[in-house]
This record gives C-alpha cells, structure tokens and sequence, in this order.
C-alpha cells in the first residue's frame, strides 16, 4: 500500500520513523513518500520536505512566516493528490496538519491522525472540526481518551511511542571516551528543535558554566543546525555540541536543562532530573497565556497532573532561576528524591512500548477495510 505521512517537527520525525519500520514489517510492499526529517529518510522512501524549513511555533513566529507556511500548504496538497495514497497518516503539527486533513477528506482519502492536535490545551471546540475531517485519531496521553469520549468521539488509544524509542535505544559504551567527557560529572542542555526556541534558549544556558565549574554542561544538537550555528550562543563557554547522541547524553547526566516539549518526558524516563525551560515571543506568549487553558506546560507536569518538574517561562527563564533551580536538583537530596520518585509513577502511568506497533496494525486494519 501507498502511505503518505506529514510530520513537521523533529519528534514527529522520530514518531514517524518508528511508525514506517511498524508499518514494514506488516506490510512488504509499503511505499512511503513524505514531509518529515532525517530519521524517516532513513527507513525509505521519498522526503518531500524537510521540517527544519517548517518548524514554526508561536503566534508571532507564524504570522511572519505565514508565505512560506502557505506556499508549503499547497505544494502538500498538489503531491498528495498526484501522488494519490492508499491512506494520509497525518502526525501531531496541527496548525499545518489539519488544513492538510480537510484537503484529504474533501478528495475522498482516508485521514488517519498519530499523535492528537493538544485541543484539549485550548479552543476545545476544535474538536467537532476533527471529528469531522479525521478518519482515526491515535491518542498517546493516557488523559486524551476521556477528553474525547466527552465530546462524542471515539479514539484509538496506542500507548507513548517515545516508550518504543527508549525501549529500542542501545547504550554507547565508549561514549564519554569517545567525546572525551570523563573528568566531570555532565548536565545536558537540551535547548530545542526550532531556531527561535535555540536563539532564545541558549543566552540563558549558556553562562550556566560559570556557575556550576565543576560540571561539564554539553548541548543535544538539533539534526537540522550544524557546531557554528550554536558556536555564536556558545562564545567563551566550553560547551561541546553533540548531535544524533541525545539518549547517550541522558543516560550519562547529572541533570539537564530543557526546553518544553517532547523532550522533557524523554528526559524523565531517562530518570534525569531536569528543570523546564521556555522563552517565546512576548505578543505569543501573552496570547497563549489568555487562551491556554491548562496549568502545566511540561508533559511529565500534565502526564501527573501536578508540579513534578519546575517551569521557568518567559520572565522566569533566565540564567539565575535555571542555576537556582540546578542547584537544588543537584545538591537539595531531598527534592532531587521526591522527582525522581515522581518520575518512578510516571513510569507506571505511561504503561509498556509497542504504540509503533499498535497504531501500524491499526492503520493496515483500517486501510484494508476502506
């Protein structure tokens, strides 16, 4: 069968990755073509467009942006339609994702949707649209079954792929000797995917070395920048940037520091204690704060539904909140205890891998019936 997916970010790219190497082993004659990043270029296919040129978040940053965003939007739909797939597999990104699905539905495709739109976060009645254009939405937060069951529609759910990806992960054992880590103890600065999230992330982290001499602070590098971009962040601090080498990072930190996302439950079933970061556009951020209806940003934090990780936002993210906070995850043994046995709930929760799986039977399932 013919798949086409669209994932506009670097976890939807890792989320769709796992997902074609399910859908493969289900389906020998899967052809893939699709908008996403490294990782799902690697498992075949034909990449249509990078999400390092699609990576938008923000009011602000999307207004601005809003030509390219548009000109993406068409060149989607035209591919999709002379490509004509056996079935859309639409992943999280919604602002682009559900104008795609619209498009879909209206030419008679079916829409599956991995990784549900956050409208439970805010304008909930975004729901009633879903319903309408989406085929079979996959949930992967525990709390998203009942959201939707409230509003009159049923919902596959499949578990956290991220699950799958940490399950999957094998540990480099020459890691700190090849990087030549081994003198201090490390912290990882996991400043983001997107360019507005990193340039404004990193003035904050990186004097953090300062202050904490004795640690060696060491930057996850997204895929899509390469050493010079973060050098200019970076200047007289000894920060090494490392790419493809996330979950190595984790499994040998200290602590990190992270920027609000995917990335902040990778870092928790990494069983790394973190504190939460986050700077936006000013104009951005004042709307999300009218409009947002939800009291964590974090997803370890919503996952638990209470205060498991701090959230430095906007005024709060600076270089002595985030040493502040450092400074209790590392030396505080009593707060450093109570995340990590949080995080030993957050385990429970999350369940057991195999949500790659699951939805990959679900869409051949529901693909053949159609």
């Amino acid at each position: 069968m013919k798949y086409y997916l669209v994932a506009g970010e670097a976890s939807g790219d890792l989320h769709g990755a796992n997902l074609m190497k399910a859908l493969k082993e289900l389906d020998e004659q899967a052809e893939f073509r699709f908008y996403g990043g490294d990782l799902m270029k690697a498992e075949g296919g034909t990449l249509i467009k990078h999400y390092a040129d699609m990576a938008f978040m923000g009011f602000i940053e999307v207004a601005a942006n809003l030509n390219t965003i548009l000109k993406s939007l068409k060149a989607c739909k035209q591919d999709i339609a002379n490509w004509q797939p056996d079935v859309l597999i639409l992943i999280d990104f919604p602002g682009f994702n559900l104008k795609i699905a619209e498009f879909a539905k209206t030419s008679g495709l079916l829409v599956c949707y991995y990784i549900s739109p956050k409208v439970w976060a805010w304008n909930q009645k975004r729901v009633l649209k879903i319903k309408r254009i989406v085929d079979h939405l996959f949930c992967i937060l525990p709390f998203e079954v009942d959201f939707y069951k409230n509003w009159g529609m049923d919902v596959d759910y499949v578990g956290n792929p991220l699950l799958d990806s940490v399950a999957a992960f094998k540990p480099d054992g020459e890691f700190l000797q090849t990087h030549k880590l081994t003198g201090k103890k490390i912290i990882a600065l996991l400043p983001g995917s997107r360019r507005q999230e990193i340039s404004r992330l990193m003035p904050e982290m990186a004097p953090l070395t300062e202050k904490f001499p004795s640690y060696q602070f060491v930057i996850a590098g997204a895929p899509s920048f390469d050493t010079a971009y973060y050098q200019q962040f970076i200047k007289e601090n000894n920060i090494p940037v490392l790419f493809n080498a996330t979950y190595d990072l984790l499994s040998n930190a200290e602590a990190a520091v992270v920027a609000s996302g995917t990335a902040t439950l990778e870092t928790a079933l990494f069983n790394v204690p973190q504190a939460v970061v986050y700077k936006g556009h000013p104009v951005s951020i004042g709307i999300a704060r009218m409009v947002v209806k939800i009291k964590f940003i974090s997803l370890v934090n919503l996952i638990m539904d209470k205060l498991v990780v701090k959230e430095l936002i906007q005024e709060d993210c600076s270089t002595a909140n985030i040493s502040a906070e450092l400074d209790a995850i590392i030396n505080n043994l009593e707060y450093r205890q109570t995340m990590l046995a949080n995080y030993d709930k957050l385990d429970q929760k999350m369940g057991q891998p195999g949500a790659s799986a699951k939805t990959a039977a679900l869409i051949v399932k529901y693909t053949a019936k159609k």
